[in-house]
């Protein structure tokens, strides 16, 4: 807003139009806060923010492919098990994190469907394991 007024105020428009003026100002200003966000990400402060923005990247790659994922867990693919896994996992944390407990039953049976499924095909999962490469399979 600031930027914007000293615009206006620095070139006038005599119809009184500043349309323009706000939205330049309003473009550079979310431009400067983008910076500054990108430079400070890894700092001590926004280390808990970057970690759920990246957790919530790798969870959205893993939605995105979720139908062929479950069709590949259920022919006992060791892959699509650890990224279901990942995923039920990250989901569980975001949702504490948020307080968002309402749904966690639904996760606690898919939760359960998948660790009978990798007791069946022998599969041992580690979400430590998990790695993005795995969903380029799916």
């Amino acid at each position: 807003m600031v930027l914007s007024q000293l615009l206006i105020y620095l070139f006038p428009d005599p119809s009184g139009s500043h349309f323009h003026w706000n939205a330049i100002g309003v473009l550079v200003s979310a431009a400067l806060v983008g910076i500054t966000l990108s430079k400070h990400r890894y700092h001590p402060y926004l280390t808990e923010v970057y970690y759920v923005w990246q957790l919530k990247q790798a969870l959205n790659k893993i939605t995105r492919k979720m139908r062929k994922i479950e069709a590949a867990a259920q022919q006992g693919n060791a892959d699509a098990m650890l990224a279901l896994q990942y995923s039920y996992s990250g989901s569980r944390l975001l949702w504490q994190l948020d307080d968002n407990t309402i749904i966690m039953d639904e996760l606690a049976v898919k939760q359960t469907e998948l660790n009978n499924l990798a007791e069946k095909h022998n599969v041992s999962l580690n979400v430590d394991e998990y790695n993005e490469q795995l969903l380029k399979q799916f």
